[in-house]
Formats: C-alpha cells, structure tokens, sequence
C-alpha cells in the first residue's frame, strides 16, 4: 500500500476528482436549470462582468484549467458565482463593522450555501414574500441573520431596500427600528419565515412548515392539480440550532449549527421528522465546530451524520464547498429525489488525501471520486468550515460576534482584491445577476431564459395561479375549502357549533367540557389540527371524527402523536401556525410541563404564532400525583409573557368562550389552563361571551347604586369557592361582589372606565382565590386587600383532602374575607 501523500486542498492545485455534472437537468426550472437549456449565456452580459472579474484573485488560476475566455459558459458561470460570494462576504464586514455589532462569524463561513440557496436553488418571489407556493428557509442558528438580510437585499426583497436597490436596511442592523435586527424576526422583516435565535428552536419551527405542507398537500393535491408544493431548507451552524420550515408540497430548507445539534429540542423534532418521513425538509449543517466558549470538543464529540441516519434522515455530506459549489447543488439534486426520508446536509471545505486501496464515500455512501494518480484518490474526512472565513480570527470562536481591527479589514479586502471600495459596494452586474428589474440594461429575452429572480418567481407564481385556477374549476368544493384556509378566514356561523351548558347539566372537569368544545370545533374548522405530548387521554384532546396523522400512508390525519416530546411539540406548532393556509394548531400536556415548553411558547407570542395550548391539570385539585405534577408557579411565569393570552375558564361555558376568544385571535398565542377536578357545567352568572373582555361581574347583591363592601375575585375552579362565600355572607348582610378574571391581559386591555366599572377604585377590601402562586395578583387586589394562594409545593393527596390542606375552602375563604370587612 503506498504511502499517504501530502498536497495542497486547494482543487486547482491538486487536481480533485473531477465533480459530479451538476447542472445539466437540474430540477424544477431553478435558474441554473434554465441556463442549462439555452445554448449560450448572453455575450452583452459575459461582457457586463468582464472587468469585474478581471480584478478578482483567481482568473487566471481558473484559466489554467478551463479556456477562461468569455466563450466558456462553464468557466464564466464558476467566476460570477465565486465573484459574487466575495461581494456577500464584504457586505457583511462593512455591515458589522457600521453598526460595531452583529454576528459575522458565521455568515462568512456559509456565504456559498445562502448564495447558492437564494441564486440557484429556492423558489420564490422576491415582490411577493409571502405567495403561498414558495419554498421555505429558516436559519436556525438566527445570529447568522446578516447572511439572509445579505442575500435577500440582492435577490430584491423590498423588505431589507430603503428603497429599490439602496442598502439603507443593511446600514442600520440592529439599530432600534430597523428591519434587520440582530436576529430574524418574521413580523418586521417580510421574507423571514420563523423568528429564531434561541438554538433548536427553528429546527422544530421547521419541520412544523413540513408537517404543514405534507398535510395540506395531501388534502388538497390532484394529480392534474398540485396545488400545494414546496420545500423547506433548515441551516444550522455552531452555537446556533438547526431550523426547520416547510409548505404545502414544496420544499423547506433550514441550516443548522454544532450549537443546534447539542439542544434537545433539535433531537425531538428531527426524530419526528424522521418518523413521518418528511421527504420535503433539507436540514444543512455548518460544522464550524465552534460554540462562543471555545472548540466544540469541548463538551461535543458525537458523530452527527449517524446520529441522524439513525433517525432514519437520508445524509449526505459535501466536502470543499468553498471550491467547489457544484457539489452542493449536486448534494441537492439527491435530496429532491428523495420521497422517504427528511435530508441531512453536512458541508464542509477540506478533503483527506488516502491511498488508493481506500474508497472515495460521499453522497449518500456512494462512490463518486476518481483518481488524481496512480497512488491516490480522495475522500472524505471529517473536516470543519471555517467560521469568520477569510478574516484573521478564521477558525476560531473571536470570529462569532464582534468587529474587526483595520489590519484584518484590510487584509480580507486585499484576499478578494476589494482594495479602494467604499463601504457596501456592490458590483452592479452583481446586483443584476440576483435580480432583473431594469430591462433597459439588458434585453428581455435574456433576463427570461438566463434566469433572474424576480422574473423567474412572478413566473413560476403566475403558473401556480394557472393550476389554481383549474383546480378551482375542476374541485370546486375543495377548492372553495382551500381559498377560505389561504384567505385565513372562519367558516360562517362557527361559533354557533360551541356548546352551551346549563345550570342542570351534569358535572365535569373543565378539561372534560375542553373535550367537548375541539370536537365540536373540528366539525367546522377544517384546519383545526393538534395533538397531545402522549398525554391525549389524560389532556382529553382526541379529535374522535379524524384520523391521526401518520404520513405518507394518512397526512390528511388531525390528530398529531408527538410522543413525550413537549418543547419539539410546541416549536413544530409554531412552525404550522406560521406556514400559511389556514391550519390552526392546538398542543396539550400537563400545565406544570410546560416549563418544558416555555421558550418555544415565548417565541409563539414574539412570531404573532396562534398556537392553542391546552394545559390540564391546572392545580393542586389534581390530587394523587402529588408535587412533583402539581401546578404552582406556572400560571405566574405564563401570565408574564407579553401578547399571550391565558384564560382559567371556571366552567363549561367559560371554556366555550375560551376557545371562542383564542380560534379568532390568530395573532397571539392562547393559552386554556383546565381542571382534572370536576366543576359545575354553569356557575350562575358566567357568561361564555363576557370570556373576551377578560373579567366581569358574575353577581353582586348591593342593589340600588351602592357599593359593594368587598369584592371577591377568582379564576378557574376557585370562583365557584368565591361564590359560595358570597352566599355566606350576604345571608349575613354583608353587599358582596364576585368577579371573574378569567383572562388577566384582555382584562387589562379593556378601557379604563370598563376596568374599575369592574373593580371599583373606591372598594379596597378585596380578595383573590387561585390554587397558584400569588404573584402579579396585588395589581388587581391592591394595597389593602388579600391575596389568597399556594405559597409552597403541593402535597399528594386527594382533591378535596388536598385543597383542605391548603385553605381552599368557603369557610375558609368567608374567614378570610370577613377578617377584612372587620378591620
């Protein structure tokens, strides 16, 4: 066996295998794809580039290999896309150093991949962020954001223009009031699918867009009519998770870090994608193998290709991606002919020389090297990208955040011969290359067939309107069904479904008249869809009429089994609520495990997600599990977060009026915390339609405009203890009045006069009663009154026994309040 032979990695030099044809055929009339079908690219625009290239680091290099004249269309192609990486990666130094923050480490280490994504590979288009159809990209790892603001000002977004094709948005990143802050945020720049940041979330947010599309595609989808058909791409990279996204039959790409694989929730989502078989999402994975403490050996040693070919993702890994982009798009190619598996992309920049008794493994384990000579061949090792690319802290974690001394500025200006330009320049036919929008400069025929984006996606939406239009000729039904989804509208006369109970109605917990209300609910709202964290029984969430979704045998299912992986269900939830088309997600588990859950539901109110979460066993009333499933500062910690709506429904029609509140409210997420202990079908005086001012007045006996001595206020199964209380004492004389605060914030959203219409200024003798912590309670209670709660853990038990314990008791609560009326 010959001995392993030292070269250079650079593929010029060395003389790599020869890359897979990449190009020819290549799918669903992408721009490459369109190039490939002409016989020549345009003189006048090979010749618009010439100078330009001129000026760069390597033309003469390339035309050792190739002809190197404008003649080669393959040798012009490879120089403008390399060109045009180098033009990304300076926007993004100029950007972070004028704003003296961001995060360019990572952004400078996969400029190839968010070029390659946005020029060459996603559909959509740029004049209309949001058409239904488009491909969805989701960048787990958020702080890399100056890459997507980067590649999206080219592509033509108006989101990130001050005005057309000025760079006044990539001037004020992270500026207060700006469209590009420090991380995406999918309500203030339009393009941004899913707000991430927080590390795994947009890997869940991911593959909740696919779940969205496999759903809706299989629902809707003829085979003379695919309405629904897109992909979702995830990126990942160190210090950042890994993202996904998807629509309805297209595909979703998300990018994923070294700091997404190490969150759980990224585990949770990518085993679930692997279970559904979620063919559609590309997840790409940066391994720069840095975190912001140091080397990811650190605390990171798996091996991250098998961990997700073991849950049954198809891998491939790209090698030398900064040399060679064709082997991504080749990487891609594999992953659009894959109809059973989600994709795992691992790219990375260098090769290992081996002897050639050794077999080139790459792309999906098959064999595709060749040899250089006659003792060596190349294959694939495990070798890093390089965060910070091209800057003097390449490498290493200083590259994360932060700005630049002039000595490495201009050392990077000089690697890519970027000397002598101002600030944010952009070469103009760079511009064009992205985006065709003066057509004075070049002919029509050639922004057409040579592919440039704005064109190619007002064509390929204008050919989605056509098969829309046959559909809606075609199916009409179901086409008039999937117009009401899309427009995002309710059917008429849907909250007439909701139960009404009455005062002779039997008993039941709240989560039991919860039941009642989704399936009632899943009759009319055709996008009703959710499930429980393995707890669908217990939850009481089961749509009875629909079948689980089980893909690709049954996608049209409602019923989603998430098995006991609460945060991952939260962040797909998210993902269906922000996909478009109508779906409105519900998610269930225990009240108390929604610490699990709690970072995914406060981005659910930072993205206007309105996911339903149904959270039961909402006290120390649910008895027996004693405290380790006992409620008691939940509630607190959910009421503190903003544009979240909390409702502790008291009985069957407040729980009506809940989800009444919370199916319109598709803005905010809602939260429906529930009782396992039984409650009154009717408490008198409630009122499923007052749900929606958040608090009102259950009874109140003072009469004849007086004022009430004291007012008891309560929530959830203690307003029927506040009632009983009530009736104790003004059978002693005593003017009382009891309130429902059965949602804090729309309470607080009510005008002024309404609020102390409710709670009179002038009555300080209040009391609160809930069966949780008391904090925030004293807002509503003031200075003079008392706030009644569980200070401590809870204590297994029976219910009755259990609240007894605790004080939750009429006679106890009457104590309390005729304490307050003696002082």
């Amino acid at each position: 066996m010959a001995a392993i032979t030292a070269v250079s990695l650079h593929p010029r030099q060395a003389r790599l295998p020869t890359r897979p044809t990449v190009r020819e055929g290549h799918p669903r009339g992408t721009p490459r794809c369109r190039l490939q079908q002409q016989t020549r690219i345009p003189l006048d625009y090979k010749l618009s580039w010439r100078e330009e290239l001129k000026r760069s680091p390597w033309p003469a290099e390339l035309s050792k290999e190739k002809t190197g004249g404008v003649d080669d269309d393959s040798w012009f192609q490879d120089a403008v896309d390399r060109r045009a990486v180098d033009n990304i990666r300076m926007l993004i130094v100029d950007a972070v150093q004028h704003a003296g923050a961001g995060h360019p480490g990572m952004a400078l280490g996969i400029a190839e991949v968010g070029y390659l994504l946005y020029r060459h590979i996603m559909r959509y288009n740029p004049k209309n962020p949001a058409w239904f159809n488009r491909d969805r990209f989701v960048l787990s790892a958020g702080h890399g954001c100056l890459l997507q603001y980067v590649c999206m000002h080219l592509a033509g977004y108006e989101s990130v223009q001050f005005s057309l094709f000025q760079l006044e948005d990539l001037k004020r990143l992270c500026k207060l009031g700006s469209r590009t802050p420090g991380h995406p945020e999918n309500v203030v720049t339009a393009g941004i699918e899913v707000t991430t940041g927080p590390l795994g979330q947009g890997v869940a947010n991911a593959v909740g867009l696919a779940l969205a599309e496999a759903h809706l595609a299989a629902r809707f989808n003829k085979p003379d009519a695919v309405v629904v058909d897109h992909r979702t791409y995830l990126h990942l990279s160190s210090c950042v998770k890994y993202e996904l996204a998807l629509m309805v039959v297209s595909f979703r790409y998300c990018i994923m870090g070294d700091g997404c694989a190490m969150e759980g929730i990224s585990h949770e989502a990518a085993s679930l994608a692997g279970h559904w078989k979620l063919s559609k999402l590309t997840l790409i994975y940066d391994d720069n193998q840095n975190t912001i403490d140091g080397e990811t050996a650190l605390a990171f040693s798996e091996n991250v290709v098998d961990h997700f070919k073991a849950l049954g993702w198809n891998t491939i890994v790209v090698d030398n991606i900064y040399e060679d982009m064709g082997s991504f798009l080749e990487a891609i190619k594999s992953a659009q002919r894959e109809t059973e598996r989600p994709t795992f992309i691992k790219v990375s920049w260098g090769y290992q020389v081996v002897s050639s008794a050794s077999a080139w493994i790459t792309l999906s384990g098959a064999a595709f090297g060749e040899k250089a000579n006659n003792d060596t061949v190349y294959i694939h090792s495990q070798v890093k990208t390089l965060i910070g690319r091209l800057s003097g802290k390449e490498g290493t974690s200083k590259a994360h955040h932060g700005t630049f001394d002039k000595d490495d500025l201009d050392q990077m200006r000089k690697k890519v011969k970027w000397e002598g330009r101002e600030p944010f320049h952009v070469v103009p036919m760079n511009r064009f290359h992205f985006d065709c929008l003066n057509l004075d400069e070049f002919n029509v025929v050639a922004c057409r067939e040579f592919g440039f984006r704005s064109e190619i996606g007002q064509s390929l939406e204008k050919e989605w309107n056509s098969t829309l239009s046959h559909f809606h000729s075609k199916y009409p039904q179901e086409a008039e069904e999937f117009k009401t989804l899309l427009d995002g509208g309710l059917p008429r006369g849907w909250e007439d479904s909701l139960p009404r109970w009455s005062m002779s109605d039997e008993v039941d917990a709240t989560r039991g008249y919860s039941e009642k209300c989704l399936n009632q609910l899943a009759k009319v709202l055709p996008g009703l869809i959710g499930g429980s964290a393995d707890l669908a029984s217990s939850n009481k969430v089961y749509l009875k009429d629909h079948p689980d979704f089980r893909p690709p045998a049954c996608a049209r299912g409602r019923n989603i089994r998430y098995g006991v992986r609460e945060h991952a269900m939260a962040g797909i939830s998210n993902g269906i609520a922000l996909h478009g088309g109508g779906l409105i997600p519900f998610a269930a588990t225990f009240l108390v495990f929604s610490d699990y859950m709690k970072n995914a539901m406060r981005l659910s109110a930072l993205s206007h997600a309105g996911v339903i979460y149904v959270l039961t066993h909402d006290s120390i009333g649910l008895g027996e599990d004693g405290p380790t499933h006992q409620p008691v500062e939940q509630l607190a910690g959910l009421r503190a977060i903003p544009r979240l709506l909390l409702f502790r429904p008291a009985d069957g029609n407040e729980t009506a009026g809940a989800y009444a509140v919370a199916v319109k409210n598709r803005q905010w997420p809602s939260v429906i915390a529930l009782s396992r202990q039984k409650v009154a079908a009717n408490l008198e005086g409630t009122s499923a339609s007052a749900v929606e001012r958040g608090g009102y007045v259950v009874s109140d006996n003072s009469g004849g405009g007086s004022a009430p001595e004291v007012i008891l206020i309560g929530t959830g199964s203690e307003l029927c203890l506040c009632e009983g209380s009530a009736r104790r004492l003004r059978a002693e004389g005593r003017r009382v009045r009891v309130v429902s605060l059965v949602c804090w914030r729309l309470f607080d959203l009510q005008p002024r006069e309404y609020r102390e219409a409710v709670l009179p200024p002038a009555v300080s003798k209040r009391v609160s009663v809930e069966a949780g912590s008391p904090m925030g309670w004293r807002e509503y209670v003031g200075g003079e009154g008392i706030v009644y709660g569980v200070k401590d853990f809870g204590a297994s038990g029976a219910y009755l026994q259990t609240f007894e314990r605790f004080g939750f008791t009429e006679g106890n609560v009457t104590r309390i309040a005729r304490s307050l009326l003696d002082q």
